[in-house]
């Protein structure tokens, strides 16, 4: 038992020195057929999601209709547009540079769910400052939550991309 380890285990282990380089692995190459595959995967995985979220929101709406009515259903439906709409616009530049063969950044990334975030706040703000008299929190609140979690139905069918 006084062998060193990779002696005692049967495996060979080489020592590198402080300034070796690590060996990377080649990069893989996509053919143009496996390109367009996983971009046309990557489309029905966001459509699914948008999609999701529209029923999501519909649902949302529904019930705040059928417990206290109109006014409830107006506001779940602004409360559901705050993220929905930001949400399919980020969706729909996706999309088109999937159509377009480019490669989507993590900078571009940053800045659709930047602008998503942004543009839910500014209108949640706005829904505050106008202070109107019909406006029911809880409806909106529900509405904004049931389009946040629409990937739950996604879940719950096992279609998540």
């Amino acid at each position: 038992m006084n062998q060193p380890v990779d002696q005692q285990t049967g495996t060979e282990n080489t020592v590198r020195a402080a300034g070796d380089a690590l060996p990377f692995p080649e990069p893989v190459v996509l053919t143009p057929e496996q390109r367009a595959y996983m971009a046309r995967r990557a489309g029905k995985g966001i459509v699914r999601t948008l999609v999701a979220q529209a029923l999501m929101a519909l649902l949302a709406i529904a019930v705040s209709a059928w417990v206290s009515g109109a006014n409830a259903a107006a506001s779940a439906l602004i409360g559901a547009a705050a993220y929905f709409v930001p949400n399919a616009l980020f969706a729909l530049r996706l999309l088109l540079g999937l159509m377009g063969g480019g490669n989507a950044g993590a900078l571009s990334f940053f800045w659709g769910e930047a602008f998503k975030l942004g543009f839910a706040v500014l209108t949640l703000a706005l829904v505050a400052w106008a202070n109107t008299g019909w406006l029911v929190w809880p409806a909106l609140l529900l509405g904004l939550l049931c389009v946040l979690k629409g990937y739950v139905l996604l879940l719950v069918f096992r279609k998540l991309p």
